[in-house]
């Protein structure tokens, strides 16, 4: 498959599921530094594995395979893991993107218009935390002293701030209720 063709059609889906893949990394991985190292490294393997991908199944989920693979050797040799990520929490995100994917009619850039739309309906306060936060890059001490507020109620608007994303992209169809996956 790494002939010219093989290559050009490598070239293809990757163009098609690098904004998937960049957003899949970045949902689980706070330093954007190691996300853009995870994405890279992502590829590498990728190509080199690809004579072992059932091209017959869909490419993004074995992207996304290969990146939880590594992410989760970083950590294992790195002796450290954040708090919030585990084998179930990967899961749970694998199966968000799962039922992202599984809607072939529409574009990955249809996907995040949508997202979009639930930023832009969420509450000034809210949206301005989500903004900080994964816009600007800040951390709760900064995010919650440019809002004015403490890091406690900071954290708390964040995470209100998120269910109110992820209750918006379950009544646009583009998630799925965690509950009922289970």
């Amino acid at each position: 498959m790494r002939d010219d063709r093989g290559r050009k059609a490598f070239e293809i889906l990757i163009r098609q599921n690098s904004r998937m893949l960049n957003a899949y990394i970045g949902s689980v991985v706070e330093e954007q530094s190691l996300a853009d190292d995870l994405y890279q490294e992502t590829m590498v393997v990728a190509w080199k594995k690809l004579d072992e991908c059932d091209l017959t199944r869909p490419f993004g989920p074995w992207l996304r395979g290969i990146a939880s693979r590594l992410l989760l050797a970083h950590y294992r040799k790195a002796k450290s893991n954040p708090v919030v990520l585990d084998d179930s929490i990967i899961q749970q995100v694998e199966h968000q993107f799962d039922a992202i994917d599984s809607k072939e009619a529409d574009r990955w850039e249809d996907k995040v218009a949508l997202l979009r739309e639930c930023l832009e309906a969420l509450p000034e306060k809210s949206r301005l935390a989500i903004q900080g936060r994964y816009f600007d890059g800040l951390k709760a001490p900064p995010l919650a002293k440019r809002l004015g507020i403490t890091v406690e109620a900071c954290w708390k608007r964040l995470a209100r701030s998120r269910g109110l994303i992820a209750e918006c992209l379950q009544r646009k169809g583009v998630t799925v209720d965690p509950e009922a996956a289970s």
